[in-house]
């Protein structure tokens, strides 16, 4: 066995160690679920940049930065605006309604605003999209292990998948959130660290921006190749509306630390967003030849730098990966245990009877997380389903639902459906006749969007209609 993988096999020893540690604390769904409301802004705003630096915040925009240049910033960067749009306009409003309500999962604000109908769509829906995300993880993890030991694609997913489960299924939110902290102090270390000293090792800044320049269209900031600002379609909704993160804004102790929190996060997002793609820039000085892109992290961190220096880099790429999958889990559980099992399938069961299901729920999640990770064909695909199912189905209904009572299940049911076959037929036309100048996420919701207003304008003017009573 070499040293580094003893080492990431230590470290990944401990994180659970500590999650296990923690899980003993959790003693109801409050804490599983929301972290007892808990949250300071500080703890808040770890929790959340440690689960949205993942598979996609490191090894694929590593790629990207690989195979287009610095306009792969913008793969980041958009999901520091969109939880910056987060932290000054819809997360204060959100958990204003959340405290308010006792409001535990975005399920439980649906089912609130729109009625059950819309809850029971939404989670079935979260199910679908949210196993892709997982996958992405998972397949990340399995890149790391087949690069530093040679590792099979399968071992490395079920390595990843088990490890993720066991810690985030002995204590939900509160666990992760302190195990967060933890991994996110190794991931800031290790990339802050690794991008100037693999750059020093290709040649200097001057020599790889001798090599970049060599590349048409390579230090194109706005666009090159699949990368730039159209980025901002895809995610800015998605990171908005994300179940994972309203979730754990929930959390929160008050308004301030959501502000700030989220804030925070939203920043050190944008600042975070140029080491991976430095390093995926550096990968292709030292390594041009690469068949598959998603390759340059692992190849930079085990070859371009010390080996200390990799171990704490790989170290920090775990990290991203195992904390974003105990955020997507996160999702998984409490969809399935609140929003299904306890509104539809046992309305009358006991705290303790919810909070063993959402474990169970949560290591089911887990175990089909890794059969999709082992099927899917390579990172983007799975990345691309959710960000894209997530926006064009959410987005429209929770934004609306917080400024208006009027609209009912009638308008999120058709916006939810709309959104969803824009996205399906715009992704089959590709970039043919009109589909050319837009996204296809884009055009997800803009039927999204028009759908949710021509059923709005067809229902007969009415008072607007009591709050749902909130399930318990």
């Amino acid at each position: 066995m070499s040293g580094t993988l003893a080492g990431l096999l230590i470290y990944v020893a401990l994180i659970t160690a500590v999650g296990l540690a923690i899980g003993r604390r959790v003693v109801g769904t409050s804490d599983f679920f929301v972290a007892g409301r808990a949250l300071g802004p500080g703890l808040l705003a770890a929790t959340l940049l440690a689960a949205n630096i993942g598979a996609g915040s490191t090894v694929h925009a590593a790629s990207l930065g690989y195979r287009d240049g610095i306009a792969a910033w913008w793969w980041v960067g958009s999901a520091g605006v969109g939880t910056l749009v987060l932290a000054l306009w819809i997360g204060p409003r959100v958990w204003r309604t959340a405290k308010a309500h006792s409001l535990l999962t975005v399920g439980d604000y649906l089912e609130h605003r729109y009625g059950p109908a819309v809850r029971a769509t939404s989670a079935a829906l979260l199910w679908l999209g949210t196993l892709a995300i997982l996958a992405a993880q998972l397949i990340a993890m399995a890149w790391i292990l087949e690069v530093v030991a040679g590792a099979p694609r399968w071992l490395g997913a079920v390595a990843g998948g088990v490890v993720m489960t066991v810690y985030f299924v002995a204590g939900g939110l509160l666990s992760s959130a302190w195990v967060n902290l933890v991994q996110l102090g190794v991931l800031l270390a290790g990339f802050a660290i690794a991008a100037p000293l693999a750059t020093a090792g290709a040649g200097g800044v001057e020599a790889v921006l001798a090599d970049a320049g060599t590349r048409p269209g390579y230090l194109d900031f706005l666009g090159n190749g699949g990368s730039g600002w159209h980025y901002l379609v895809l995610l800015v909704p998605a990171f908005i509306v994300s179940p994972g993160i309203l979730q754990k804004t929930f959390g929160a102790r008050d308004e301030r630390a959501v502000r700030l929190g989220l804030g925070t996060c939203a920043l050190a997002l944008m600042l975070f967003a140029c080491l991976p793609v430095a390093l995926g820039i550096v990968a292709r000085v030292v390594s041009p030849g690469l068949e598959n892109p998603e390759a340059a992290l692992p190849v930079i961190l085990t070859e371009g730098v010390p080996a200390w220096v990799g171990l704490l880099g790989l170290a920090a790429v775990l990290s991203a990966e195992i904390s974003s999958a105990d955020a997507i889990l996160f999702m998984l559980a409490t969809s399935l245990s609140r929003d299904l099992y306890k509104r539809f399938a046992n309305p009358e069961a006991t705290d303790r009877q919810v909070l063993r299901v959402a474990r169970w729920a949560a290591a089911a999640g887990g175990a089909a997380g890794i059969l999709l990770a082992v099927a899917l064909p390579d990172l983007a695909s799975a990345l691309m389903i959710f960000y894209s199912l997530l926006g064009v189905s959410l987005f429209v209904p929770i934004v609306a639902g917080l400024y208006s009572r009027r609209p009912r299940s009638a308008e999120a049911l058709a916006a939810a459906g709309a959104g969803i076959a824009g996205l399906i037929v715009a992704q089959a036309a590709g970039d043919r006749g009109p589909w050319e100048w837009m996204p296809p996420t884009a055009w997800g919701l803009a039927a999204a969007a028009v759908a949710f207003g021509v059923v709005f304008a067809m229902r007969p003017s009415s008072p607007a209609p009591p709050s749902p009573t909130t399930p318990t």
